[in-house]
């Protein structure tokens, strides 16, 4: 079983997200392991990339600080070795084509296999496109996660049937960002990718609040929560662990059906 699916057994996950680099490497450590250890069953690392077009505004300034601080694809593969000596909860890359189809697909994927990356989102590589990089991350033990959003429509059956990891919902049109209210039907997206998939569908963007956590995991496998712990970054900077551990303990209980 791999460690995605580990994540999912016999209960609902609580994904964290954070930017690698934000606000520096070694404090992407220490907030990645404070995660962890508050309830977090696996977390998203964001590689910086100039032109991040899924991202609102506080994960695209995170962005910013993380290249200002001449974060590259590189320190990130050594970080991620770093907290591999540490724990073993699943940990997935959030980053663009461009990083990938530069540094190489295949240097990527062994790369990711290497350190211990146990899967890949690419907001901006279209379903049709992903054939090419594939049958690669496949090779290498990593899992290519596939996005649903709320326009995929007659393709939800179709993007979802051969899918691997875990499913990502998107619940709302246009960019990540806090949301104080989601109007998109997730609940008959989920039932449309359950018809043909045993991957667990997780739901993301514009996530803020256990109470939000509760319902959609009433019927989705988690929960995925990233530009409220990007804003507690912003806010604290080095001094965010305390900030960010208090929240996802919240959320991830949450999740659990602990609170």
């Amino acid at each position: 079983m791999s460690r995605i699916n580990k994540a999912f057994e016999n209960k609902k996950a609580f994904i964290a997200f954070v930017t690698a680099g934000d606000p520096t490497l070694e404090k992407t450590k220490e907030y990645v392991l404070g995660m962890i250890k508050a309830g977090a069953d696996l977390v998203e690392l964001g590689i910086p990339f100039s032109d991040p077009i899924a991202e609102g505004p506080v994960i695209q300034t995170a962005n910013v600080r993380a290249l200002s601080n001449n974060v590259r694809t590189n320190n990130i593969f050594d970080l991620v070795r770093e907290i591999r000596k540490e724990t073993d909860v699943p940990l997935v890359f959030l980053c663009y084509l461009n990083t990938v189809f530069k540094y190489g697909y295949e240097r990527f994927c062994e790369t990711c296999k290497e350190v211990g990356i146990d899967g890949i989102i690419i907001p901006d590589m279209p379903y049709e496109e992903k054939g090419e990089l594939l049958p690669i991350a496949k090779a290498n033990d990593v899992d290519l996660i596939t996005m649903i959003a709320p326009t995929s429509n007659e393709r939800i059956r179709e993007i979802a049937k051969d899918a691997t990891g875990f499913i990502y919902v998107v619940s709302s049109l246009g960019v990540t960002g806090v949301r104080d209210a989601i109007t998109t039907d997730v609940r008959a997206i989920v039932e449309e990718i359950k018809k043909v998939s045993d991957t667990p569908a997780c739901i993301g963007f514009g996530i803020s609040k256990p109470e939000q956590v509760k319902e959609y995991t009433s019927y989705a496998d988690g929960a995925i929560v990233g530009s409220a712990i990007v804003k507690l970054c912003e806010k604290y900077g080095e001094n965010a662990l305390e900030p960010i551990t208090e929240y996802v303990s919240e959320m991830a209980k949450a999740a659990h059906g602990e609170a």
